[in-house]
């Protein structure tokens, strides 16, 4: 299963819904692919550290190779880089995906992202990271993807966007890639006890968009773990947001379930925060 996590709005969590849900990928026993299309290299930062080394292969080389006439070119293994966690590998981010853009929209590249996953076909799961933009990467994914996540986070701006957000995304799937499926919407950060994040998310289940059924709160503790560079899981496995990502990685993942849990060494008394 590919999925691409996608908003166009920046802010919303794609990167830590995407490190943490791959983590948890990875820790059931899955073979787990990162992709990180988003030049500012969050998820990369988040799951390799600051100090993973810059002359590392990324997923620019991989892009930059695509515009050359060279012969003799990198398979796609080449571009995959190993991550502290077992079963856990990743395509690192690059910063210059942005000046690559316009040189692989002439060239009409858009295709070589999906042919590249479809040949790393020993990964059980990858999970798609994205810039906060609806430009030639988020197509490229979309494109790559079975189904699409979309972080959402409970105020009007989002919702605005939302909209956009969804007619984009069946307009990839209606032009190029007939297979990708909203696989729902992940409600972040959200507050319980305030009535009007409530309120939202029961006004866009009445007009039938499909709002997944865990909501992840807000909390400091994602912070820590974004300043650790460590997924939740590895940071505080027993905290009230930690469980909230498991219990949504089931809820996409039923079948798994019952049968496997995600444990890990370091123990951290729960907070509520």
């Amino acid at each position: 299963m590919r999925r691409v996590v996608f908003n166009q709005k920046g802010g919303v969590g794609k990167s830590s819904i995407t490190a943490n849900l791959a983590a948890i990928s990875a820790a059931r026993g899955l073979k787990t692919l990162v992709v990180d299309l988003d030049s500012q290299c969050n998820s990369t930062y988040y799951i390799l550290g600051r100090d993973s080394s810059p002359s590392s292969v990324t997923i620019g080389d991989f892009f930059e190779q695509t515009l050359s006439f060279k012969l003799i070119s990198q398979k796609p293994k080449h571009f995959v880089r190993q991550t502290p966690y077992p079963n856990l590998d990743m395509i690192a981010g690059s910063t210059q995906l942005g000046a690559l853009q316009a040189p692989l929209e002439a060239k009409h590249k858009i295709l070589k992202l999906r042919e590249m996953l479809k040949s790393l076909e020993e990964y059980d799961a990858v999970y798609i990271d994205t810039p906060p933009a609806y430009n030639f990467y988020t197509l490229s994914a979309l494109i790559a993807a079975n189904a699409c996540l979309i972080p959402f986070d409970c105020d009007e701006f989002s919702r605005r966007a939302l909209y956009t957000l969804m007619e984009n995304v069946e307009e990839a799937r209606s032009d190029h890639n007939p297979r990708l499926t909203v696989e729902g919407i992940i409600v972040n950060q959200f507050q319980p006890k305030a009535s009007f994040p409530q309120r939202i998310v029961e006004e866009l289940k009445s007009e039938g968009l499909p709002i997944l059924g865990t909501f992840l709160p807000f909390s400091i503790k994602m912070r820590e773990s974004h300043d650790l560079a460590k997924p939740l899981i590895y940071t505080a496995p027993k905290h009230k947001l930690t469980l909230e990502f498991i219990a949504l990685f089931d809820e996409l993942h039923p079948h798994m379930a019952k049968s496997s849990s995600v444990e890990d060494p370091v123990v951290e008394e729960t907070s509520s925060l």
